[in-house]
């Protein structure tokens, strides 16, 4: 191409953020926090139903959203629909922050809070979780005395697991009085943690959910915002019309209808989550307490080899060597035999 298209300069100064590789089916993927067991049966049966007409169609939101809003315990009014999570994180820029302007976040921490920053050209304010991944409240407290245009709260914190008390994000909360706190709660499955029930307390209070994780829709791109009704409409005002397509819809619709295989997958993965924790701690390798479907461990010199031998057995965990300190490894929680599998590797790499 001749000449140089005209590209916003944020775009051209930031850092692109790499998803899961290709060719992942056939391996043991325990590096981007998935559901390895799958999706409700029942999901598979609303897609089927389906027809070649309901797939013509732009979708219908009103019947799914009190569905989905039922199930989180709200209104639909206080109910946003997205297409998946990072759709979701993406709408708080359009809706609040201008170039220039400033977003705190918290890292090591999801990267599309970052991702999505550095697109709008924000001014990003990182606060550093400490070296026992303490949450930085000194930090956030001080950096919303200047009035930050949103804070990014993720409990549990992705990577490290750790869980914020819900007495910290109210202390949060009463010192947010110019910000929008979005409390992203992608693990509250797993934790059993939620301030839902808070948003019409704090209209600066917004939470985003996804139906990645412990429903196991992460191929269907289907997340939520939930937050006051007068809250929400500004980001509705952010939202294209149709964000969310039919078959995310009906598959949401479906796994909050069978509760049980949700309660049972979110229940066996707490209880392997602890077994591997016990058998790692076995062969000297230091963890972080996680209340995410996931672990945060630190496998010492040779970490990154470890991974690099596993990737070649067909198994992916997610080495954060460059972002976090050499050593450290997120393992996702896969099945019980899954994790057998894992266990069995590294001690055969040890």
């Amino acid at each position: 191409m001749k000449g140089q298209l005209p590209t916003r300069q944020a775009i051209l100064d930031r850092r692109t953020y790499e998803p899961p590789g290709e060719g992942r089916a056939d391996k043991l993927r325990l590096d981007f926090n998935e559901n390895t067991a799958g999706c409700s049966p029942a999901v598979r049966r609303a897609l089927a139903k389906l027809t070649p007409k309901l797939l013509s169609m732009y979708p219908e939101y009103d019947r799914g959203t009190r569905r989905l809003a039922r199930h989180f315990k709200v209104a639909p009014e206080e109910l946003l629909l997205t297409n998946g999570g990072d759709d979701a994180l993406r709408l708080f820029f359009d809706a609040f922050v201008d170039a220039g302007t400033s977003a705190v976040i918290c890292e090591p921490t999801f990267p599309m809070y970052r991702y999505w920053g550095e697109v709008a050209g924000a001014k990003i304010e990182v606060q550093r979780y400490g070296p026992a991944m303490e949450f930085p409240l000194d930090g956030v407290l001080q950096a919303l005395e200047l009035h930050p245009r949103v804070l990014f709260v993720c409990n549990p914190n992705n990577p490290t697991g750790t869980l914020l008390d819900t007495r910290v994000i109210e202390t949060i909360l009463k010192a947010a009085t110019h910000t929008a706190v979005v409390v992203d709660e992608a693990y509250a499955e797993f934790s059993g943690v939620t301030v839902i029930p808070w948003i019409r307390e704090y209209p600066q209070l917004f939470i985003a959910r996804t139906f990645s994780k412990a429903a196991g829709l992460a191929g269907l791109r289907l997340g939520a915002v939930i937050a006051c009704e007068e809250s929400l409409a500004i980001l509705r005002r952010a939202t294209a019309p149709f964000p969310v397509n039919v078959a995310a819809l009906a598959a949401g619709e479906a796994a909050v209808g069978d509760p049980k295989t949700m309660k049972r997958y979110v229940k066996n993965i707490q209880a392997t989550r602890g077994w591997f924790e016990k058998e790692v701690h076995k062969l000297g390798v230091r963890t972080y307490p996680s209340a995410g479907n996931f672990l945060l461990a630190d496998f010492g010199p040779g970490a990154s080899e470890m991974c690099a031998a596993l990737f070649k057995k067909g198994v992916l965990l997610r080495d954060r060597a460059k972002d976090i300190g050499p050593g450290i490894v997120r393992v996702s929680i896969g099945t019980q035999k899954e994790m057998e599998r894992l266990l069995r590797l590294i001690k055969d790499l040890r």
